[in-house]
């Protein structure tokens, strides 16, 4: 079983990442302690709104060996193949291939340190030319097959173009190493000379940024064909939701029609004074009403889950995992008792009153159903902060300081710490846990990091995650050896 990773993704997200089996029966549970002081509770933040607004996810075929069908020899012998075999393994490694880039690229640009961020851009693009070449080696020669290619070829050399431009764009400047720079460019530059030279975009679409934008927009979406799974997202309990709305309504309703009927009976006929009681009444209906509801409501619904979603091949139309999601904030005292214990852990200055936001997912993984040739899949879900960041103060304090007489001082940023606690049960196995550290502020998340539990507690495994960077070429096609 791999292990669940966190980590930022950009200056105001995290994300987690974990990949699931053929029949997997997998429950995941993350529990945000969000400090009162933060001021985010059930009143401030809308669970599904947030849901729906902050929260995003892509699950995918995945596989350690990437099944790199350009790469393998065994895929030159194309005459063995139907064109649908070809499209869908061209998209495999075209999906895989993006995916890896803009996890490289993204990680790298949080790299502060000088000589590690040059190192590692020049190792970054030394990897994309191998590719790119192993990728065009075998290029067809059949029309029927070759415009699948070119669609991928275009979008690649794209891409790997403007996640290095990118990444200089944004790099600290030091003469030290403008040789790698150069190179950088050099390689930026060669595939645009590559791209007019193949006719692959018009003049009008390569210098309008909006219409190159949208055109590999598209072919990003032409790729993902047939690799990330079709999701269909369904709200549960939207009849207990309305039959709670029955409820309280009749509940206001049995009070307001007592109080009517006493008002009825204290004063006699129709009078200035029983028409403004009468109004009074329905005004305090008014009121209380949704408040009842919504109260009602979060009692019922509390402890279910919200939604349902159904993960599907695009390709065969068969259901390949079944998911229930929650989202909700709790109380400690419904907290498991591992998880209170691990909370204990925290150092006396950390130990602060915290509002609790609550996201389990509960995947069920079909035993059928897979592409042939792959018996995993990823799930990637993204969480912004932003909605938090909005109800954060901005740092207002100055810090003095006194220096050969002369007096300083220096603006210090208010910083937030929000532990972040995960539940892994796999299946009738004990559940393992892990707790991480988000600091941040009004604009970005500081630091993420890692912290002990207690001990006796049940850790993540701590074999190494199969991520989806990239790695040398001659690795990974050494792990897929041919029939």
């Amino acid at each position: 079983m791999a292990k669940v990773r966190v980590k930022q993704e950009e200056s105001l997200s995290i994300k987690f990442l974990h990949q699931m089996e053929v029949a997997d029966n997998r429950r995941l549970d993350l529990y945000f302690f969000l400090p009162k002081e933060m001021g985010i509770n059930p009143q401030s933040l809308n669970e599904e709104e947030y849901y729906h607004s902050s929260i995003t996810g892509r699950r995918s075929y995945y596989s350690s060996g990437l099944h790199l069908p350009l790469v393998q020899s065994r895929f030159v012998s194309q005459k063995k193949r139907t064109v649908e075999e070809f499209r869908l393994y061209l998209n495999l490694f075209a999906y895989q291939f993006s995916v890896a880039i803009e996890t490289d690229s993204k990680e790298l640009s949080q790299v502060e340190d000088l000589g590690q961020f040059y190192a590692s851009l020049e190792e970054l693009s030394e990897q994309v030319i191998h590719l790119l070449k192993r990728f065009r080696r075998n290029e067809p020669s059949d029309e029927k097959w070759k415009s699948y290619f070119e669609n991928a070829d275009n979008y690649l050399s794209w891409l790997c173009e403007q996640r290095l431009l990118k990444l200089l764009a944004h790099a600290p400047r030091s003469s030290d190493f403008n040789e790698i720079t150069d190179n950088v460019v050099a390689l930026c530059r060669a595939e645009a000379q590559y791209r007019a030279e193949h006719k692959y975009n018009s003049s009008k679409t390569v210098q309008d940024a909006n219409r190159i934008a949208n055109k590999m927009h598209l072919l990003r979406r032409l790729i993902q064909q047939g690799v990330v799974l079709k999701e269909e997202l369904k709200p549960l309990g939207v009849g207990l939701k309305k039959m709670t709305t029955g409820i309280a309504t009749a509940m206001v309703m049995l009070v307001v029609s007592t109080l009517i009927i006493k008002a009825q009976g204290v004063f006699s006929g129709l009078t200035i004074a029983l028409v403004l009681t009468l109004a009074v009444i329905y005004g305090f209906r008014e009121i209380f009403k949704d408040d009842i509801r919504n109260a009602l409501w979060r009692l019922i619904q509390r402890g279910r889950p919200r939604w349902s979603r159904l993960l599907q091949d695009t390709t065969s139309k068969l259901p390949i995992a079944k998911q229930l999601v929650w989202l909700d904030f709790m109380r400690k005292k419904e907290l498991p008792i591992e998880v209170i214990e691990i909370l204990r852990q925290r150092h006396s200055q950390n130990k602060v009153d915290a509002e609790i936001l609550h996201y389990g997912i509960h995947t069920r993984v079909s035993a059928k159903g897979f592409l042939a040739g792959y018996s995993r899949i990823q799930e990637q879900v993204n969480f912004s902060l932003v909605p938090f960041a909005r109800n954060l103060e901005r740092g207002k304090a100055k810090i003095y300081k006194e220096h050969e007489g002369k007096v300083s001082n220096e603006s210090v940023e208010r910083r937030y710490q929000v532990n972040l606690i995960l539940a892994l049960k796999e299946g009738r196995d004990e559940p393992q846990y892990a707790r991480y550290k988000i600091t941040m502020n009004r604009s970005a998340i500081i630091e993420i990091s890692e912290s002990d539990l207690p001990t006796g507690m049940r850790n993540m495994d701590e074999a190494p995650f199969e991520d989806e960077l990239l790695v040398p070429v001659d690795a990974k096609a050494n792990e897929a050896k041919p029939d």
